[in-house]
């Protein structure tokens, strides 16, 4: 008879470990968070918003767990970057805030790698749209990144300054992920109305970690949340996205910390330091009162 063991390490979210020695699957009991709980928000429906386009069901702990979600593993551990195309000076250098923040966020090696051309993308796989060129998110994340992805990399995402669509009957998109293949595509395209200096880049940051955090969190087999106001909601416009937080709810944050043994007073420290350093105050405020709340 085979002994499953659970090692709980995240106590504000789970019980003490259990042993099971039946047949049954090993239950994971939620507990203890209703701190967090009471600090989610109610996801509104508003008309041409996410939800009033896409009947989605959301996912529970439960779900999540029934899905043997994609960990990292020791040799297997690194969440990589790559940016494709050219990029402005500022352009970059909110790359590489974008992956220190990766890093805090999942608790994760990131490595940026050598940006490459554009080029890689065909000429069948561009179209112009309403005057500016868009290249195919999908070929992307399917026929691009696969072959980038290094030996001990759990996960790669595409960082590009042109826009993006998924399929020819969309408009654009923010960013697209493969669940299966592990790779994602964001666009920073939209995220700026003005060229990028030390004055104004902080928008354009906040959108990037933003859809960056939630594409690879798909990655890690996290689907949208319809539970409240989220990360991980879907969105349509960037209207929608701006009234997002860059910040988890109770039950998404349960999730990515169960995965990946979160160490939560510490992670929430640095998140706040980084969202404040960029004058990122609204997003830092949510932060501190789950982080109040978890003490």
């Amino acid at each position: 008879m085979k002994v499953l063991y659970l090692f709980c390490v995240v106590a504000i979210f789970f019980t003490s470990c259990k042993e099971q020695t039946t047949n049954e699957n090993q239950k994971i009991t939620i507990a203890n968070f209703d701190n967090l709980k009471a600090l989610d928000v109610k996801l509104d429906t508003i008309p041409g918003d996410w939800l009033s386009q896409h009947d989605e069901a959301g996912q529970t702990f439960k779900q999540y767990l029934k899905r043997n979600p994609t960990k990292p593993s020791s040799g297997m551990d690194c969440i990589y970057i790559l940016p494709i195309g050219n990029f402005t000076e500022w352009e970059f250098k909110v790359v590489q805030y974008n992956a220190t923040y990766l890093h805090l966020f999942f608790g994760l090696k990131v490595k940026t790698m050598q940006p490459i051309s554009d080029a890689v993308i065909p000429k069948d796989k561009r179209r112009t749209q309403f005057g500016v060129e868009q290249l195919d998110a999908s070929y992307i994340i399917h026929e691009v990144l696969p072959d980038e992805l290094p030996n001990d990399g759990i996960v790669i995402m595409a960082l590009t300054a042109k826009d993006l669509y998924p399929k020819p009957s969309w408009n654009f998109v923010f960013g697209l992920a493969s669940y299966a293949e592990r790779t994602g595509v964001t666009s920073m395209y939209r995220f700026s109305d003005l060229p990028l200096d030390q004055n104004n880049y902080s928008k354009c940051l906040s959108r990037l970690i933003k859809t960056s955090s939630h594409e690879i969190t798909h990655m890690f087999s996290v689907k949208h949340c319809i539970n409240a106001v989220c990360l991980m909601n879907g969105v349509n416009h960037l209207g929608e996205s701006d009234r997002r937080p860059n910040a988890l709810c109770s039950q998404c944050l349960a999730k990515l910390s169960w995965n990946f043994n979160f160490k939560d007073v510490e992670r929430l420290q640095e998140l706040i330091v980084f969202l404040k350093k960029h004058e990122l105050y609204s997003d830092a405020d949510i932060l501190e009162r789950q982080l109040d709340a978890i003490k």
